[in-house]
């Protein structure tokens, strides 16, 4: 823990090349936490498992990333997507893992419109309502959160703010669901990123940093001092992973990250 907060950073971000030297690079930069990818979790979950405490880091979270579409009209293309987050719920317990974010839905709607029975958005909230039922089920048994993550509009119709993700979650009432505060996608979309935390609070089970230019804390125009404030006064006390660049494809600019980083966790910490 640095500075009272769970920092953690995704694997990609960090130079290697192998998984033991993410570890070690994640404890040097002063960080407790490295977030994996769903898509390799299943070839490292061991090494994971084996390397998890080396030097105080252990594995924060998983994210999904961009694989099969939950919220596609094929049927088969849908229980991929299942599948696919259901493995990598497993092996975030398997790992000791707090949970996975996911990102429901990308760009535009696939599923037809149905007026005046529904839209395709109603449409996409029923359905992605049911999976998560089904979903909290696996999350249960593997003893891990399941977090929604809002994208901006760029990126996405369907959940671009706070508080549309926790529309979705919040009439579920289940303690393994949440949400996923992402402060680059929130500096896109919310009119205050401060107010926004505060007001969703009790949903927020996962945070991302990145500046408003995707870029390292304190490269861009995010007031970090204010999103620290607000998280402190939720009571937020789970994993801060970086995420910035080009997510799970960093490999190219992780030396430059890891030299840069540590003025980016000052600024972080300058917030708290």
């Amino acid at each position: 823990m640095t500075g009272g907060w769970k920092l953690a950073i995704q694997e990609d971000m960090l130079p290697g090349p192998t998984l033991e030297d993410r570890f070690r690079q994640a404890a040097e930069l002063g960080l407790s936490g490295i977030e994996f990818w769903g898509a390799t979790l299943l070839q490292q979950a061991n090494q994971i498992e084996r390397l998890s405490g080396t030097g105080g880091v252990v594995a924060a979270s998983i994210n999904n990333g961009r694989r099969s579409r939950f919220l596609d009209p094929d049927p088969g293309e849908r229980a991929r997507a299942l599948t696919e987050l259901s493995e990598a719920i497993r092996l975030a317990g398997q790992i000791g893992a707090s949970g996975v974010a996911f990102v429901p839905h990308f760009f535009g709607p696939l599923i037809p419109d149905l007026s005046p029975y529904m839209t395709p958005l109603q449409l996409e909230r029923s359905l992605l309502s049911a999976q998560l039922q089904e979903l909290t089920e696996v999350a249960e048994r593997a003893g891990v959160q399941l977090w929604v993550e809002p994208v901006n509009h760029y990126e996405t119709h369907l959940l671009v703010r706070l508080a549309d993700a926790a529309s979705i979650v919040a009439p579920l009432s289940s303690p393994r669901l949440g949400i996923v505060a992402d402060l680059f996608h929130m500096a896109l979309e919310e009119e205050a990123i401060d107010r926004a935390i505060v007001q969703n609070g009790p949903t927020i089970g996962h945070v991302h940093l990145a500046d408003s230019n995707r870029r390292l804390p304190g490269q861009g125009s995010t007031d970090f001092h204010a999103a620290l404030a607000a998280l402190r006064e939720i009571g937020y006390d789970a994993w801060l992973a970086f995420e910035c660049g080009e997510p799970g494809r960093n490999h190219d600019r992780a030396t430059v990250y890891f030299a840069e980083l540590p003025a980016a966790i000052r600024s972080v910490l300058g917030g708290s």
